[in-house]
């Protein structure tokens, strides 16, 4: 297969996916009224997530916090994903999975919403965030692909894109972000 060919097929497949976005429209209208009340009640949004998720979760907090299209102050999001020093030393003290987790644990209030991005919505880091999240009276919701993983049961809201192609799902994911980020501003 040439690069013609491969791009072609990349291309329909994102199209395809997308295509089926459509379904999600109410899940995702809810959780921008979510983030709306959370801001609007002095509340902050938490984000996490691992690798491609990572830089997902500071893409969304930039464009929350910064401005995404007009010009308004600054709001408050925190992405859980940018202190080495904190993620190098609960790491290390605590383990890898406790991340998020003790993060949560330090900075989380009732209200606040928690957003947790896994394409397979099993990261046991975020799963442990997560049920912090919810033993503190946080908003939860998972960001996922393919069947949502232990996040369907966890999250108040579970956004899972119909996909179980990685690429396609983190494609989804960011187009939701900028979805959710535009809705916020309205």
């Amino acid at each position: 297969m040439n690069h013609t060919d491969y791009l072609n097929k990349m291309i329909d497949e994102h199209q395809q996916m997308f295509a089926q976005l459509h379904q999600l429209i109410p899940v995702i209208s809810d959780v921008a009224e979510e983030l709306k009340r959370c801001i609007a009640q002095g509340g902050k949004i938490l984000l996490m997530g691992n690798g491609g998720s990572a830089a997902d979760s500071q893409h969304i907090a930039a464009e929350i916090v910064g401005r995404y299209k007009k010009e308004r102050r600054g709001l408050a999001a925190i992405a859980l994903t940018t202190d080495t020093s904190i993620l190098t030393s609960v790491g290390n003290d605590y383990g890898y999975h406790y991340i998020f987790a003790r993060q949560i644990e330090a900075l989380c209030r009732p209200g606040d919403v928690v957003i947790g991005i896994t394409t397979s919505g099993n990261s046991q880091n975020i799963v442990l965030a997560i049920e912090e999240a919810n033993r503190l009276g946080a908003i939860t919701i998972g960001l996922t692909g393919g069947t949502g993983g232990k996040l369907n049961g966890l999250c108040k809201y579970n956004i899972v894109v119909p996909s179980a192609d990685t690429p396609r799902i983190q494609e989804a994911h960011i187009f939701i972000g900028h979805s959710l980020c535009e809705m916020l501003e309205s």
